[in-house]
């Protein structure tokens, strides 16, 4: 059976990893599925062979001969056995975030900090650096992806301080396995955050009955319990709430989440990383994990947040005004103060009275399943693709999904993706993909196909209700498919620049051009739909409301996301003469500056995941969002605008396909056909030239 046949169950669209793999073979390709551990110790017996296997490569590459040694051998040699590695890791990681057993995520956790430890002291390697050195001595001639494999490779010695005498490398050694266990630590007590807030339904006025008729949430005749560290809890109550005190102790609880935990590792893995890049050579972290980005250094990031937080300033300042009158009143009272817990509710009430736009109506025309099958449709005609069902053969939960990715003109086999889409205890509480199993070619010539997970946490559906989306939330589903697909669709040779492994201030901008297509109002027709009434449609004056409404808070949302980006790099541009700096009261006031008043004795930093792994790179965002946004005005400058498949195939290639095998810049200006310019993103946001 082919995989594009049906399977044996009689569904349409199923396929088996045997006939996936059976397909790819004309093509040299394999496919195959995270073989996940179902106890602790088969967790802990396959981390320990993982991490011996990789030091057994390590040996083999440092037992070389300058005789001996060839790029296979010593620079592949090192991708091959990172992917290997990376495997085992993949598969825990993932469990450490979404298994029901917690004693899996304990486990996982642990063994987590255990594998970056290993990683950090695999850079460390003398005798394997020794015979990387030496083969870069031989002056070999490379080209293409090899080129930059090796470039990259000896930029990471010399970044780990390979180049430093030995006590001096010894030392940074010690601190970045110091820094690598508290950034865990601190990942870990994010996760375990937990508050439940129970309010009456008085206090909550205004909040969907959908929501309080959510499963979980009426814990009592007039109490219903939310959890402040559920983020659509959290929305949901911010948005809608009348009552200001309900907002605030929404607010306050969110923000003080993991605080009395986290703030002391926070200032320690703030001094280490300090003390890290001044010893490196680098006057500051930003500069240390900017240069391998497009910003190249940490004050071209933050001059870039800054010349935005000035050009948003005048709309700021008017839709500001905009929420203080809303509040006014509503409350009575001339002189309101806007506060942070109001933001979000004024927001809200402005889309509806001013713009018409009531973004809880819109859920019905959003059912998770049939928003889901409409984004498929979308990718599968767009990108030449074809999805097909797949049973998992390991379910971490009943609803899990799977599903088979094919070239729809070749039939060849591109990679598979796993759906685990609903909220639950323990489970990581955000949006997020994860790779699993990265693109690879192998020695024998054979392609090894992408596997990932998506893990999201949209509403649930109930018993008599299904899930329903909201119109950001398809945008956010949008979005993270996105970078589902630029896992999948990968064609680099070598792992390590497989899909997503791009410059960390360009991952962002593929994902979000692709939320454009919710915002267009023939693609948006194919499949939204009032559930309870297919045949009626999101009216186009909704649209046209929804896209003014969007641009009426548009700075509000900006100046947020810079708040952050602004207090990343700032947090991250301190000296050694700032050790001991109040990392709470300093955050705090940023945000303040920046945006809006953070209520005392709040410790939204402490909350703030980003500031591990994605360090001095909060910036990317708004990087990528120009970036999205120059890209975007190739369909629309299309007489087919969103629905034109050959600028899709155009982007599958030029900028899916090579993953970070290619400058990340020249990927952007062969799909452009010209130069970047900032020009579109800047209208997009209401900065006229």
């Amino acid at each position: 059976m082919t995989a594009c046949q049906t399977a044996s169950n009689g569904h349409r669209n199923q396929t088996t990893l045997e006939s996936l793999n059976e397909a790819a073979k004309p093509f040299s390709s394999i496919l195959a599925l995270p073989d996940f551990e179902a106890t602790p110790q088969e967790m802990e017996r396959n981390m320990g062979l993982a991490i011996a296997h990789a030091d057994t490569a390590l040996d083999r590459i440092a037992a070389l001969t300058p005789q001996e040694m060839t790029f296979e051998n010593t620079i592949r040699a090192l991708d091959d056995l990172s992917y290997l590695a990376d495997l085992c890791a993949s598969r825990i990681y993932l469990m450490k975030e979404t298994s029901q057993d917690p004693a899996i995520r304990d486990t996982g956790t642990a063994l987590i900090k255990q594998f970056q430890d290993w990683a950090v002291g695999l850079d460390y390697r003398e005798d394997v650096y020794g015979s990387i050195k030496a083969y870069s001595d031989s002056k070999p001639v490379l080209s293409g992806e090899d080129q930059k494999l090796f470039e990259e490779i000896l930029r990471d010695y010399r970044r780990a301080g390979l180049a430093l005498p030995q006590d001096e490398r010894k030392e940074v050694e010690r601190l970045r396995k110091e820094l690598s266990s508290l950034s865990t630590d601190f990942d870990a007590n994010i996760t375990k955050a937990r508050k439940t807030l129970t309010f009456t339904r008085k206090q909550l006025k205004g909040v969907p009955e959908s929501f309080l008729e959510m499963d979980g949430i009426q814990t009592g005749e007039d109490a219903f319990s939310v959890q402040a560290n559920v983020t659509w809890h959290f929305i949901n109550i911010m948005e809608n709430a009348v009552s200001e005190q309900t907002r605030k102790t929404m607010k306050q609880a969110r923000y003080r989440l993991a605080g009395e935990e986290n703030v002391a590792l926070l200032q320690s893995i703030l001094e280490l990383r300090t003390d890290i890049a001044h010893r490196l050579g680098y006057a500051t972290w930003a500069d240390y994990q900017t240069e391998v980005k497009m910003a190249g250094k940490g004050e071209t990031a933050l001059q870039f947040l800054k010349d935005l937080k000035t050009g948003l300033q005048p709309k700021f300042d008017e839709e500001i005004r905009r929420y203080r009158a809303l509040k006014a009143e509503e409350t009575g009272d001339p002189d309101a103060t806007l506060e942070l817990w109001d933001w979000r509710y004024y927001s809200n009430q402005l889309k509806k009275r001013e713009y018409d736009v009531d973004a809880e109506q819109l859920r019905v025309f959003f059912p998770y399943e049939q928003t889901l099958q409409g984004m498929f449709d979308i990718y599968q005609k767009m990108f030449g693709l074809r999805f097909m069902a797949m049973e998992p053969p390991v379910k971490w939960v009943d609803d899990l999904e799977l599903y088979g990715v094919l070239d729809s003109e070749t039939g060849e086999p591109l990679g598979m993706f796993y759906l685990d889409m609903f909220p639950r205890e323990g489970k990581f509480n955000h949006f997020a993909q994860f790779t699993l199993i990265a693109g690879k070619e192998f020695s024998n010539g054979l392609y090894q196909r992408p596997c990932v997970a998506l893990i999201c946490n949209f509403p649930a559906p109930t018993d008599d209700r299904p899930s329903l989306l909201s119109h950001n939330e398809v945008e956010t589903l949008f979005h993270e498919f996105g970078h589902a697909l630029h896992s999948i669709l990968t064609r680099a040779r070598h792992a390590r620049f497989s899909g997503t492994s791009v410059p960390r201030d360009f991952v962002e901008a593929p994902s979000q051009m692709l939320e454009n297509w919710i915002w267009d109002k023939e693609q948006l027709d194919g499949f939204a739909a009032d559930y309870r009434d297919p045949s009626r449609k999101i009216p186009l004056a909704i649209l046209d409301q929804l896209k003014e409404a969007r641009l009426a808070t548009i700075a509000t949302f900006y100046r947020r996301q810079l708040s952050f980006g602004i207090l990343d790099l700032e947090l991250h541009s301190l000296g050694s003469s700032d050790a001991g700096l109040d990392v709470v009261e300093t955050s705090n006031q940023i945000i303040s500056d920046v945006f809006l008043p953070v209520p005392e004795e709040t410790t939204f930093v402490t909350y703030f995941g980003h500031l591990t792994g994605y360090d001095a790179g909060y910036y990317g965002y708004a990087w990528a969002d120009a970036i999205a946004a120059d890209m975007a005005t190739v369909f629309e400058e299309s007489p087919e605008r969103y629905g034109d498949k050959t600028i899709a195939r155009r982007l599958r290639e030029s900028i899916y396909a090579p993953g970070g095998s290619r400058d990340a810049n020249d990927l952007i200006e062969e799909f452009l056909g010209r130069e970047r310019s900032i020009q579109p993103f800047l209208k997009s946001i209401g900065i006229e030239p």
